[in-house]
């Protein structure tokens, strides 16, 4: 079911910590704070200098280059780390973060590996896309058995300034999440970098073609999502039989793209599901 709530605020001002600080990670925490947390409830273990310091002068977060007794009062940690580098940062961060929620948006590794590296039982997985930079993401989530009902408010209250989310009742169903949206906006760059190039192709400056397509899968998107309609219903309307847009989905159709398309998704699925079972070993 999509979740469409308002966040809990009651525990909107407990510290949380955020187990790296990539940009996802930014997303997050730019969202929080534009939404009234303190920026010295949030602590970053970030270990690259660099990113730590851009942390700090971005945010005026507190940042550390390795996990201390200051995450002991996080009552909520956020795992934004890359799922190869999962098991060993936890090492570090388990003797400290035994009373809180582990929300975890690394792709593929399961619940039950973050729950056995940090001895914890309260996990959830969330898997975003990079729009939550813009406050227009689209992420999947999935609670453990042990995770509380006021817990998944707290995820949402975490989650709900980067974008839209949509509660999954089966954790494998996560993989199907990370190829369709977590993956997506890859797909969408993929098609626009085509449109851009065939405008030049045809004529227009790239500028100009740029500015079409982005404005086009843009608007295509919000009248898909405002529409009831079915999409091959949508589609056809604007498919004249004989005319402009006939001519290009009937190449499309020869050419075998939607289901090229499809098996695509279908080998990044299958890549997420491999990705748990290579990183979430013992």
């Amino acid at each position: 079911m999509t979740s469409s709530q308002s966040p809990n605020t009651a525990d909107s001002a407990a510290p949380v910590a955020f187990i790296g600080g990539g940009n996802m990670a930014s997303a997050i925490i730019g969202g929080l704070i534009e939404r009234g947390m303190a920026a010295t409830a949030i602590h970053v273990v970030e270990p690259f200098e660099q990113a730590r310091e851009q942390l700090k002068k971005q945010f005026g977060v507190v940042a550390s280059a390795a996990a201390n007794e200051d995450l002991k009062a996080c009552q909520a940690v956020v795992w934004a780390v890359k799922p190869q580098t999962f098991k060993e940062a936890a090492a570090p961060v388990a003797p400290f973060t035994q009373q809180a929620l582990h929300l975890s948006v690394a792709a593929g590794i399961r619940a039950g590996s973050v729950a056995r590296w940090l001895g914890v039982q309260r996990v959830a997985r969330a898997m975003p896309n990079t729009p939550a930079l813009v406050g227009k993401g689209m992420t999947g989530l999935y609670a453990g058995p042990a995770v509380s009902q006021a817990d998944r408010q707290r995820v949402e209250s975490l989650l709900r300034p980067t974008g839209d989310l949509l509660w999954l009742e089966r954790e494998e169903q996560l993989d199907a999440v990370t190829a369709l949206s977590g993956s997506g906006p890859a797909y969408v760059f993929y098609f626009l970098e085509a449109m851009v190039k065939a405008g030049t192709q045809m004529g227009l400056s790239e500028s100009q073609a740029r500015q079409l397509a982005v404005g086009t899968f843009s608007g295509a998107s919000a009248l898909a999502g405002s529409s009831g309609d079915a999409l091959e219903t949508m589609r056809q309307r604007v498919t004249s039989k004989g005319g402009t847009t006939h001519a290009a989905i009937t190449t499309m159709d020869e050419g075998g793209v939607q289901a090229l398309f499809i098996r695509a998704m279908q080998a990044a699925q299958h890549r997420a599901d491999e990705m748990g079972e290579e990183f979430g070993r013992q």
